[in-house]
């Protein structure tokens, strides 16, 4: 049998990693005594400030909000997925707050975390598509939930205590605005502005996993992104910062989390995120914090050795965005060439192209969810079905509703392999059609 090709495993390509730079940089730490000293203790529950200072001239300069980010609206993590587990832990109640709205499909793994902080069964799904968020949707579901807060007395949180450093939400939304896994769809300014309109009035906490913005280029690969240095469109974040005069409150509506996992590595176990300063500070107060510290003491010095010389916006610039781009560009020939002939169907092409994934619709009849076991059994092909990404626990949401889609990644299997594994998937849809 062929060996196998992954086009599930949402991970970068070792070689994809700068080895190099972090081996200079973590030698660099543990050469000077004033960095490693201070490294290798507990660290400020903020995280390690240098990596604060830096990640706020970085965003700045790649966001280009209408404010400069600041060091006290950036609390140092130990990535999203740590981070996300840190807000709810501080800004919800498994009963007062409502619940956690999803864009869908959705992050399928995020979904354990929000069951592991009380709201298993409240998870509920907000439609997504080519046309943009169905907000009269979620509109029309928030109010419900209020008259159902209302009859039962819901009115005040049950479970978590007043804290002059944290604040209980009624709602959470979580989404992948830019490059979403695993859509691929980017939120336009319009919802993005309407999201954190009704996050105001309903009193929610939108919660982004914004790890994939850096990472874009030019859908078409003889037209090069213009200025693909900077975002093309304001965070939530962002938009909670400026719109109709700013956030109604020192909290805010919107938090970012933020990640170097999809740049230089996920076992550096490193992140950021970004908030109003109130928020920033109550996320350090996480009661792991408060006892350990920040999360991620060494690794962010050594992530903060990256910055001053113009490392990490050189390998996101020279070899990042080349490099995936080269993968897309190779796995959207060959999705044109072997599979569109057989009825697959991809969303219309973006404005701009990033992230790690790209979504593919089958035909009718087929189910993704019957053909993955075949891909693997028949050859030795593994691919992500659709209905794994609807969010759990939605009793509005039907279990296959996203079975005719498959997400395929990009950035794991090495760069001649990804034809190959369009070309094994077009295989299997042709038997499976015959």
């Amino acid at each position: 049998m062929d060996a196998p090709v992954d086009l599930s495993r949402g991970w970068p390509n070792p070689a994809l990693l700068p080895t190099a730079a972090l081996a200079e940089a973590s030698a660099a730490v543990m050469a000077t005594p004033a960095i490693w000293t201070p490294a290798l203790m507990y660290g400020p529950d903020e995280g390690y400030q240098p990596l604060r200072e830096h990640v706020a001239r970085w965003l700045t300069a790649f966001y280009q909000p209408r404010d400069p980010v600041t060091a006290d609206r950036i609390c140092i993590t130990g990535g999203a997925s740590q981070n996300l587990a840190c807000v709810l832990q501080v800004f919800t109640d498994p009963i007062y707050t409502r619940n956690v709205w999803m864009v869908a499909p959705t992050y399928h793994l995020a979904c354990r975390i929000f069951d592991d902080s009380g709201f298993a069964g409240r998870l509920r799904a907000v439609p997504q598509d080519d046309a943009g968020l169905d907000l009269a949707y979620l509109r029309q579901e928030l109010v419900a939930a209020e008259e159902s807060a209302t009859r039962e007395q819901n009115t005040a949180p049950k479970h978590k205590p007043s804290r002059p450093w944290g604040k209980i939400y009624k709602h959470v939304i979580y989404a992948t605005p830019t490059f979403s896994n695993p859509s691929t769809l980017t939120m336009s300014l319009s919802d993005r502005e309407k999201l954190v309109r009704l996050a105001r009035e309903f009193d929610a906490l939108i919660i982004t996993d914004d790890v994939y913005d850096l990472l874009q280029w030019s859908p078409d690969p003889t037209v090069p992104l213009h200025q693909p240095d900077q975002a093309h469109l304001p965070r939530l974040v962002d938009v909670d910062r400026y719109l109709d005069g700013g956030p109604r409150d020192d909290w805010g509506n919107a938090v970012s989390n933020g990640s170097f996992s999809k740049l230089i590595g996920p076992g550096i176990r490193t992140g950021w995120a970004e908030a109003t300063e109130k928020v920033a500070y109550g996320l350090s107060q996480t009661g792991s914090s408060r006892s350990g510290g920040a999360p991620s003491q060494l690794s962010a010095a050594v992530v903060a050795q990256l910055f001053p010389t113009g490392i990490i916006d050189g390998f996101i610039s020279d070899v990042l965005r080349p490099a995936y781009a080269r993968r897309y560009h190779r796995m959207m020939a060959a999705i044109h060439e072997h599979l569109l002939p057989l009825g697959v169907t991809l969303r219309p092409a973006p404005d701009v192209a990033g992230g790690y994934f790209v979504w593919l619709r089958l035909p009718a009849p087929l189910r993704a969810s019957e053909l993955a076991p075949i891909a693997l059994r028949e050859e030795s092909l593994i691919v992500a079905a659709g209905d794994v990404f609807r969010v759990q626990g939605d009793p509005a949401t039907d279990k296959n509703e996203f079975d005719d889609g498959v997400r395929l990644c990009l950035a794991w299997e090495e760069e001649d392999r990804l034809e190959e594994g369009v070309r094994r998937l077009a295989s299997v849809i042709r038997k499976v059609l015959a």
